[in-house]
């Protein structure tokens, strides 16, 4: 228990008086000072029990008292100790009684009780509740590694972290995404804490932070980043109705340590299951499809069973881009992991290649993701058996070629045959294929009659019947034949040519999609 004013009232050997503040002796004692000034408010941090003989305080006066109580309180000072016999044979009635109005509390100090006495006797209560929580920490940690040894370990750790605590501990994994958490409700309120995790993952080392708990809970949360890197491999919280103690601050910071140590321990590993997996999946791109199943064991064998589906993401903003590459790598690897399906995943610098089973809750996932991500451009294959893949990878990219195009973020393969191919043409290269192939006969009618591109289109849209085309135009159908011998004289090409007709339509329909 921490020491209080009461515990020194209690002493037998210091023999205190309470004269003032009796319902506040519960204050915790961090520290005694002694001082005379009529002002020690600078020399002290708060917390402690000021000790005085009164020699130089103006004790007479009603209001200097008042103030040097004041200012007492203003410096948090948790109790005063005034010692008689010194320069005073009791303590002054005008201290009292500035004391028990502002609710500080007072304690007479006997001529027999020296000073250093109490000093002796706080330095040792405080020595032994640091002995204490260093022993109960110890205590902990011996627990948490037994945990972290079980078959579960991860989830036994946070199970007796929570325990300890009287509160809720959750780790999240590089990403920001929950992995686990204690007790089991923990989990929906950790989740609500993504933005203060994902404000963590900006700082490139070892972070913390101290946040109040998500809306409608009363907790104190702590987060702690976890790993050795310069990017954390996740991140520790722990929840509290109470700010955490000298015990508990141990408890954490061994279940950090373990935490830390376990997701280091497994790096090698992962790398390992990375390597494979961006091996075999180049295996199958290069439709090598008999070699990858050859070595890809039990791990990966029942991906190889199935339809699978190839998504391919890039960057769309030099500046975010890669960021988010990244972030999008890490994020599809959670998923996965909390689904348990088995994923074949490449990450260079400028690309993420992404395969998995048709219908994967993982793929699902990176489908979604990517989607989320606006510095991002992806294309999503159709299903196609694992000896098909290169066709899926040639999907994919013709997907990513038209979300480049359109500006979205994700296209899947499906999409690219429906609706219209103007759209896919609306390049700068094909705008200005369009604005010069019109600029002549848009220059003609600024200048002269006849309104040639209107009725170019009408004509076109009509498949060159006559009479429909002059109706949209309310004109004469011999004034159309006239403009359109007018188009053919003035752009130098037949329209009985099929490919001219074409070309024209095209472009004006390019032109439509640009609003010119």
């Amino acid at each position: 228990m921490p020491l209080t004013l009461a515990s020194l009232v209690q002493h037998s050997a210091l023999k205190l008086t309470v004269l003032a503040g009796k319902d506040r002796l519960d204050a915790e004692v961090r520290w005694v000072h002694t001082s005379e000034l009529d002002d020690p408010g600078p020399y002290l941090e708060g917390g402690e029990l000021l000790l005085t003989t009164g020699l130089k305080l103006e004790v007479g006066d009603p209001q200097a008292m008042r103030g040097y109580v004041r200012r007492l309180t203003a410096a948090k000072v948790v109790g005063l100790g005034f010692g008689v016999g010194v320069g005073h044979d009791t303590v002054p009635e005008a201290l009292v009684a500035a004391a028990e109005r502002a609710g500080l509390p007072l304690l007479e100090v006997p001529r027999r009780t020296p000073f250093i006495a109490i000093s002796k006797t706080v330095s040792a209560a405080l020595a032994a509740e640091r002995y204490k929580a260093v022993t109960a920490g110890f205590d902990a940690q011996r627990e948490l590694t037994r945990a972290a040894l079980a078959p579960d370990g991860t989830a036994a750790l946070l199970t007796r972290l929570a325990a300890h605590l009287d509160g809720w501990a959750a780790l999240y994994d590089a990403s920001g995404a929950v992995v686990a958490a204690a007790p089991d409700w923990a989990g929906r309120r950790a989740a609500r804490l993504a933005g203060e995790i994902d404000r963590l993952r900006e700082i490139q080392g070892p972070a913390g932070a101290a946040v109040a708990g998500p809306a409608g809970s009363e907790d104190r949360v702590e987060i702690q980043s976890l790993g050795t890197g310069r990017r954390p491999r996740g991140y520790l919280a722990v929840g509290t109705e109470e700010r955490l103690d000298t015990s508990a601050r141990y408890v954490v910071h061994g279940a950090v340590a373990l935490l830390t140590l376990s997701l280091e321990q497994s790096r090698a590993l992962q790398d390992a299951h990375s390597r494979l997996a961006a091996a075999l999946l180049r295996m199958l791109l290069a439709g090598e499809a008999g070699h990858a199943r050859s070595v890809a064991g039990a791990l990966y064998r029942s991906l190889l069973d199935h339809p699978v589906r190839v998504l391919i993401a890039e960057p769309s903003d030099a500046q975010r881009g890669p960021e988010a590459l990244t972030r999008l790598a890490e994020r599809v690897d959670s998923a996965a992991a909390r689904s348990g399906d088995p994923l074949l995943v490449i990450h260079e610098e400028a690309r993420l290649i992404v395969l998995a089973a048709q219908g994967a809750t993982s793929l699902a996932a990176a489908a979604d993701l990517a989607e989320a991500e606006d510095a991002l451009a992806a294309g999503l294959s159709a299903a196609v058996p694992p000896e098909e893949v290169p066709e899926a990878n040639r999907q994919a990219e013709q997907a990513l070629a038209v979300a480049v195009r359109r500006g979205r973020n994700l296209v899947e393969h499906g999409e690219v045959g429906a609706g219209s191919v103007v759209p896919l043409l609306a390049d700068d290269a094909v705008r200005a294929f369009a604005e010069g192939l019109l600029r002549p006969l848009r220059e003609h009618d600024a200048t002269s009659r006849g309104d040639l591109v209107a009725s170019l289109h009408a004509w076109l849209s009509h498949h060159g019947q006559w009479d429909a085309a002059a109706a949209d135009l309310g004109v004469h159908r011999h004034t159309l034949r006239y403009r359109m011998r007018r188009v053919e004289e003035i752009l130098g090409r037949s329209l009985d040519d099929p490919d001219v007709r074409m070309e024209l339509w095209l472009a004006l329909k390019t032109q439509a999609e640009a609003g010119a």
